[in-house]
């Protein structure tokens, strides 16, 4: 489990940060990319009950500093909803791009 700081929350927009580790990066020192999927999971995950599907576009590495995010909910159905993420680093350029379709169902099959 990452040790995320929520900076802010709404209904439909969620802002975090994880502070950057060498635990968090991998052997060429840029932060795994399964941190932004894990930190975009979290949460968009908060708000909504099961991911149906992630997809991650890395567009640049973070060395250090911080991985900033903000999710924000693009749709909210009877069934589903869909978060984008963006990942950013300090300086605010874009480093990923993550879509999560969230089912939005309980395991006992009543809406949440």
């Amino acid at each position: 489990m990452l040790k995320t700081q929520v900076l802010s929350r709404s209904d439909d927009e969620i802002r975090a940060r994880v502070e950057v580790t060498d635990a968090l990066k991998q052997p060429l020192g840029l932060v795994h990319g399964g941190v932004f999927a894990t930190l975009a999971d979290q949460l968009t995950s908060t708000a909504t009950d099961k991911a149906i599907s992630s997809q991650t576009s890395f567009l640049r590495p973070i060395t250090d500093g911080h991985v900033n995010a903000t999710a924000r909910r693009r749709h909210s159905g009877r069934t589903t909803a869909v978060w984008e993420v963006d990942i950013t680093d300090d300086e605010g350029r874009l480093c990923a791009l993550v879509r999560i379709t969230l089912a939005t169902w309980t395991a006992a099959g009543t809406r949440s």
